[in-house]
């Protein structure tokens, strides 16, 4: 039935892709040509080439029919497969967001549990106000900033890190890898900073809707330390809700980070979504689109097959 409901979406996602871009304005052939003088014959031969001549319906039921197969068509301006481009590009945004994941999700499940625990303390209210104010900024006005203050430089503290890009260039082997590391920070940074706080919150209220529990009492009245209540029995209990939330954010990471690449110049799927938006690149830009949300849907429909079985409960209601 989950499943079932995945692939509607994913047909509606086909759908809308196809239409919605073809309401950008532009003609990407006269963008193709940058701008040189092309006659009106010549014009004609490249829409011929891609497509462009044929009616509405028939370029649809044509690239249906070819994306269902795996084919999302030729790229206008690399003239190269749409899905070798996103393979090329999804490394790199793996990588970003991988690490980002990993980072943030760590951090707010540590100061979700801690908060919780000790919740109308100082830091239980300091974390709490932080992780509501960076959840509300701007990725990439908070991207700006850091490369305004640590890149560029800003007063007495100097440029530390590239303002963009994800390698120098000309290095091998380890050097290679310390230098995508530095290049890395940055962004990583920028994406921990505005997700964290959605990991944070949502532990910390699922933990403390835990924190009354009858099982918990018996727990402390069986003599055992506060420590081991709250990690043996009152965080797996409370981790849940949570587990859900990572599936969806892992897709939403994925799908989230054309505006992170696009301030850092990150050779990715959201850096290649912006060049291929300002053509517009029809083929490349419905591929994009279908790839990030297949990633959120994906996701969602996993997590909808995992939690009853962390929570028998659930596939009983």
């Amino acid at each position: 039935m989950k499943a079932g409901g995945a692939v509607v979406s994913l047909l509606a996602v086909l759908v809308t892709g196809f239409f919605l871009f073809r309401l950008i304005p532009g003609d990407p052939v006269k963008t193709m040509t940058g701008g040189r003088p092309v006659s009106a014959p010549q014009l004609a031969e490249y829409r011929k080439e891609f497509g462009l001549d044929l009616p509405l319906w028939e370029q649809f039921t044509d690239y249906c029919g070819k994306a269902l197969t795996g084919d999302l068509g030729t790229s206008y301006q690399f003239h190269a497969p749409v899905i070798d481009k996103i393979t090329e590009a999804l490394p790199n945004t793996l990588l970003l967001t991988g690490t980002a994941f990993v980072l943030y999700t760590a951090l707010g499940l540590v100061l979700g549990t801690r908060a919780a625990w000790r919740r109308g303390r100082f830091a239980d209210r300091f974390h709490t106000g932080l992780a509501l104010t960076l959840y509300s900024v701007p990725s990439f006005w908070l991207g700006l900033l850091l490369i305004i203050v640590f890149a560029v430089g800003a007063g007495p503290i100097p440029g530390l890190f590239p303002t963009g890009g994800m390698e120098t260039g000309g290095r091998h082997g380890l050097a290679y890898a310390v230098d995508v590391a530095h290049h890395l920070v940055l962004p990583v940074i920028t994406l921990v900073a505005v997700e964290y706080g959605q990991t944070l919150l949502v532990t910390r209220s699922a933990l403390l809707d835990e924190m009354d529990s009858d099982y918990l009492t018996t727990a402390r009245a069986k003599g055992l330390r506060d420590d081991l209540v709250r990690r043996r029995h009152a965080v797996p209990n409370a981790l849940l809700p949570t587990v859900t939330l990572l599936f969806v954010n892992l897709g939403r990471t994925v799908a989230g980070v054309i505006l992170v690449e696009t301030v850092f110049s990150w050779p990715g799927l959201g850096g290649l979504f912006y060049q291929a938006l300002s053509v517009p690149d029809l083929p490349l830009v419905q591929g994009l689109f279908l790839f990030f949300a297949s990633a959120v849907i994906v996701m969602n429909t996993l997590a909808d097959l995992v939690y009853p079985l962390l929570d028998p409960r659930v596939g009983r209601t």
